[in-house]
């Protein structure tokens, strides 16, 4: 997969092209991912960009994005393949109607065979590999883990009725993990690895003006300092780009200008997510420089 990116600065390029800004550390991550051929695990708080890089790299290549979603009791019909069985079933009526058999083999061939995200993968056609996003790999099962590695390992599947299938064009791998678990070390050691840091409030200020093109720049310089500062705090859950997206969105249609307490307050259903998240921000105003006797009269 040499030939996708000439170096970091063109993966900056083109995800800026489809609207995705990435730093340096990110772009060479992505870059060596396609460069030697390894999966890649991102790390990092919900909210910083993780499955959003993928589907930027996707969209950059101009390649099929094929998502796995994991969630707890994931399995490995769900991520790998699936046989038929409702079309193996007709099929056998149809053979004891004409009075004939079907053996084992006929029942499990390629025609019965459902490809899964992994299998669709590998099975990939087009004249680009595609992007493989396994997302949110700590939400599934430590199980599910040890069915990956053949897959992350060596970019195949093993179907005992049909054999092994092989990626004649490996996809290019991004799991996603928000850490709510610790991964294996197996796992890890077949992956480049790259940890996503919230963006800096530059780049924080340059995703909302192009985002949010009705802001005005006096509220997204405001809204960025302050979400910036909510993070500090001891929250369940510190805002992440999605969150400081839909503020400065409601703030916009709200006709909101520059920011003021009463801004916050009524529009802080867009930054905190849990009841003691909201507590713990509107108890920090004062010292976030938005004092009680600041209300807008």
């Amino acid at each position: 997969m040499s030939g996708l990116f000439t170096d970091a600065d063109d993966v900056r390029r083109r995800l800026d092209e489809v609207g995705h800004l990435v730093d340096d550390g990110t772009a060479t991550a992505l870059l060596l991912a396609t460069l030697l051929d390894r999966p890649l695990l991102l790390e990092g708080e919900p909210g910083v960009g993780k499955t959003s890089a993928a589907k930027a790299l996707a969209k950059a290549l101009d390649t099929p994005l094929i998502r796995l979603q994991c969630y707890e009791g994931l399995t490995a019909g769900e991520a790998l393949y699936e046989w038929n069985y409702q079309r193996q079933l007709l099929a056998v009526r149809l053979t004891e109607a004409r009075g004939q058999e079907l053996s084992d083999g006929d029942l499990f061939s390629e025609e019965f065979l459902l490809d899964r995200p992994l299998l669709r993968a590998v099975r990939h056609q087009g004249p680009l590999p595609p992007v493989l996003l396994i997302d949110e790999i700590d939400r599934a099962d430590d199980e599910f883990e040890a069915l990956l590695f053949e897959f992350l390992g060596e970019r195949s599947i093993s179907v005992p009725e049909l054999g092994t299938f092989t990626a004649v064009r490996p996809p290019v791998v991004v799991l996603t993990s928000n850490r709510s678990r610790e991964l294996h070390d197996a796992l890890r050691r077949r992956c480049l690895y790259h940890w996503i840091d919230f963006p800096t409030p530059e780049r924080t200020a340059e995703i909302l003006r192009r985002t949010v093109p009705a802001a005005n720049e006096p509220l997204i310089a405001s809204t960025t300092e302050f979400i910036g500062r909510v993070r500090e705090l001891d929250l369940d859950k510190a805002p992440g780009m999605a969150e400081a997206i839909d503020w400065v969105s409601a703030l916009a249609a709200l006709r909101v200008a520059r920011l003021a307490r009463d801004d916050i307050v009524r529009t802080l259903s867009t930054v905190a997510k849990s009841p003691d998240d909201r507590i713990a921000v509107v108890g920090a105003l004062d010292a976030l420089g938005y004092p009680e006797e600041a209300r807008r009269p």
